[in-house]
């Protein structure tokens, strides 16, 4: 589905060989590694390294897959955004094509939270989705207390909620969409992308393009990862208010990668409740 990974898993059986280590995840997202929080912090920040937090949410099981960082052009690397995604290192939770995740995002310059959300990566497009925080809880612990113990105790929380995202995503492949449902639900998700009209200038059937055998299906899943992975992978051709031909860019902003992916997420889930 989306750009927040770029692991690549032939099969379940294979998954977990591309665990990172924690030197790994330094290459790719140093801020993990952060040595003290921004220079504008107050004293009532508490400053503790994610990698403390990650090595506790190692030791409780979980296994870190991918990781990557806001390329701030101003903000200091070792300060912005970040996101890593981990897995259980036991899990139980059988999906037909997917694998259950949990989202660690922070950053040490204010601008958020430890925050916890879930998260589900497609194996035949290595893709990753993140869960709208209105189908599932997020878990948001701020940076005061005893924030390792908390955002263990999150991440637990998020991990034994797996069995009901493995029950939605059932219901979503069991439920069939007609030509105009999928149409419909394509419009939509252009519209979360590029809300004026005038950026967009695409059709919806774009969305819906098959780029691999597992994407041929009318089921409610399978349109919903066709959609998003168009949708973070840009080049999608539109053209711009003076005429000129144009290509969507991929999405890298960790912000924007959350509130789109939740975003169509509760596209889907909507479909479900009607």
């Amino acid at each position: 589905m989306n750009a927040i990974t770029n692991l690549a898993f032939a099969s379940h059986g294979n998954m977990f060989d591309a665990a990172l280590s924690l030197e790994a995840v330094r290459q790719r997202a140093p801020a993990v590694f952060a040595p003290s929080a921004h220079e504008r912090m107050s004293a009532k920040y508490t400053f503790i390294p994610t990698e403390r937090v990650l090595s506790g949410l190692m030791q409780a099981g979980f296994v870190p897959v991918d990781a990557r960082q806001t390329r701030a052009r101003s903000a200091s690397l070792l300060h912005t955004r970040h996101v890593v995604r981990l897995r259980r290192r036991f899990e139980t939770v059988q999906l037909k094509d997917s694998v259950p995740e949990v989202v660690f995002l922070n950053s040490h310059d204010g601008t958020s939270a430890y925050q916890l959300r879930m998260g589900v990566f497609r194996v035949v497009c290595t893709n990753g989705l993140i869960v709208s925080r209105g189908a599932f809880p997020a878990y948001c612990v701020p940076h005061r207390g005893n924030v390792v113990d908390e955002v263990i105790a999150g991440a637990l929380e998020v991990s034994e909620r797996f069995g009901a995202l493995a029950d939605q995503i059932e219901r979503m492949e069991r439920r069939q969409l007609f030509k105009d449902e999928q149409l419909r639900f394509a419009e939509a998700a252009l519209a979360l992308r590029f809300p004026d009209p005038t950026q967009g200038a695409m059709q919806p059937s774009q969305l819906l393009t098959c780029r691999r055998a597992e994407d041929v299906g009318e089921d409610l899943w399978t349109t919903l990862n066709k959609c998003q992975e168009i949708l973070f992978r840009g080049g999608l051709s539109r053209r711009s208010a003076n005429g000129r031909l144009m290509r969507t860019r991929r999405i890298t902003s960790i912000r924007e990668d959350v509130r789109l992916n939740s975003r169509l997420w509760d596209l889907a889930t909507e479909i479900l409740a009607a």
